[in-house]
């Protein structure tokens, strides 16, 4: 039957068509409140490149990334594209776009707003799942348990805010790991009612492309306060190499296998793929802060400990991450070669710590020489790998 605007929440099942679901025209502009409010945190780190800006940098993308996550997996489920779910979206719009102002103001100054908005989100969230557990009866006993969860959150975010710190800090902690523990405790309930195999991966990866795509802005602005010249020209194409070199290294290998397995009893395979997300987006975030802040800075000059610890700390992590995501996805092949594979991510890691630890004197353009050449080799043993799998050495 066609759908229509008007019609109430259902459940999206394979069965109805959605086996090869994509991403919908309002989702891709929902995201865009996300591309803003993620500018803001990179933009934010980039002028407090340091410790307390790092702190409130980790502090706000956590909370801002779960709110994209839970309505994505919302969605997945129970969208319809009814004017009540599009209405929802404006208001999700409106309120992340009041977290995206806070976020410059730092966590002392922004606390109370944010906690506001977060609390107001993911209460909006418990509404939407209440009412899909009344429309949709065989999903009420995973809606009432998402609802009960996310909802003694939200409690402790609104709570949050008439306390004074450090306590408003425990409570968002404490809030966080209920919400992303929900999930965990839900047994086979999420198993029975499995998020779309094609839907989640495809959304993922265009999150995963916003923060690319911050991190070649942070390159062009950093740029833009430059007279050019030769080492800022090469600079900006290294540091264009670096996103092309993630990017490469994240889509080349993307599938849905991981989420494929939650959906045949692996819950714990699924949602790992799904949390390491969070640290692969922030650190590409920050990657491209960093670099942003180095390149304004004037490549020339010695980065200073901190500096240099961010830029190669972020994008050590985002080889750690891309090791695990391709250790879980299936379809790269047997695990000896998912793991060979993961140690050459890992390898990559360990030389920019040792770069982190040893590059006291390095300047800023030898620091993103070193860190783009890293990621540029994962990309050379990728093809490496690729031509032998294609054409394997005969047998002596």
């Amino acid at each position: 039957m066609k759908r229509t605007i008007l019609q109430t929440t259902r459940l999206r099942q394979d069965s109805e068509g959605d086996t090869d679901r994509r991403a919908t025209w309002l989702e891709l502009f929902y995201d865009l409140i996300f591309v803003a409010a993620i500018g803001e945190l990179a933009h934010s780190l980039s002028s407090h490149l340091n410790f307390p800006g790092l702190v409130d940098f980790i502090a706000f993308f956590v909370p801002i990334w779960w709110c994209w996550i839970g309505a994505t997996f919302y969605a997945t489920r129970f969208d319809n594209d009814s004017v009540s779910d599009r209405l929802s979206i404006f208001i999700q719009m409106a309120i992340v776009a009041a977290m995206a102002v806070n976020v410059h103001s730092g966590l002392q100054a922004a606390a109370t707003n944010f906690a506001f908005c977060y609390a107001a989100f993911r209460g909006l969230m418990v509404l939407q799942y209440l009412n899909a557990g009344y429309c949709v009866p065989v999903a009420r006993p995973l809606t009432q348990r998402f609802a009960v969860g996310f909802g003694l959150s939200v409690s402790l975010w609104a709570l949050s805010i008439f306390v004074p710190s450090p306590w408003r800090f425990v409570l968002w902690g404490v809030g966080l790991i209920i919400d992303f523990g929900t999930p965990l405790i839900a047994g086979q309930l999420v198993t029975k009612l499995p998020p779309s195999v094609t839907h989640i991966p495809e959304r993922v990866g265009l999150f995963t492309i916003i923060v690319l795509g911050e991190a070649i802005i942070a390159v062009v602005q950093g740029l833009s306060k430059l007279n050019l010249g030769f080492i800022s020209i090469i600079s900006a194409v290294i540091g264009l190499g670096l996103a092309f070199s993630l990017w490469w290294l994240y889509f080349n290998t993307a599938d849905g296998s991981p989420i494929q397995a939650m959906r045949q009893g692996k819950k714990g395979i699924g949602l790992t793929w799904l949390y390491i997300h969070l640290p692969l987006v922030m650190s590409i975030t920050a990657a491209g802060a960093a670099i942003q802040h180095l390149i304004a800075k004037g490549l020339t000059e010695v980065p200073t400990e901190m500096e240099r610890w961010v830029f190669c700390g972020a994008t050590a992590l985002s080889l750690c991450c891309l090791a695990g995501i391709h250790w879980l996805t299936r379809t790269l092949g047997t695990l000896k070669f998912r793991t060979i594979l993961s140690a050459y991510r890992l390898g990559s890691a360990v030389f920019l710590l040792i770069v982190a630890i040893s590059g006291q004197s390095l300047s800023g353009f030898m620091l993103v020489v070193l860190v783009a050449a890293a990621c540029g080799v994962q990309v050379v043993l990728d093809l490496l790998t690729s031509l032998w799998r294609s054409h394997p050495p005969l047998a002596q």
